[in-house]
């Protein structure tokens, strides 16, 4: 006599169980990003028309440095999530292991190389 429910024999053979976690993830990214993006794009703005050294001076002050490093973090992580979702989509086997590896490797080589850049911008 077999004791297994339907919900235990079909345990490991769906979904991998991470979509919640990952919708509310990209949530709360694509919230910021409509905060962050305009904000960005605003003191983009604003810092443009100036001398070279105006310029630097005005990206070198906290409010501008800030909110370009929020969203370049930000989008660059959003954007990561994406790929990675995409991945998993198309991809299976090792190819798929490989390429997320990749995927996260490129994406916090771009973080570290922009916030390298940035705090070089702002001393």
């Amino acid at each position: 006599m077999n004791y297994l429910t339907d919900r235990k024999r079909a345990e490991g053979l769906g979904a991998g169980g991470a979509g919640t976690h990952h919708h509310w993830q990209m949530m709360v990214s694509s919230i910021l990003l409509v905060f962050l993006v305009p904000a960005f794009v605003i003191t983009f703005g604003l810092g443009l028309g100036g001398t070279y050294e105006e310029v630097l001076a005005y990206c070198g002050r906290p409010v501008p440095a800030i909110i370009t490093g929020l969203t370049l973090v930000v989008g660059i992580i959003h954007l990561m999530r994406e790929a990675q979702v995409a991945v998993e989509d198309y991809m299976h086997g090792l190819a798929e292991k490989l390429t997320l590896i990749a995927v996260a490797a490129f994406s916090y080589t771009m973080i570290a190389a922009g916030l390298f850049a940035l705090v070089k911008l702002a001393l």
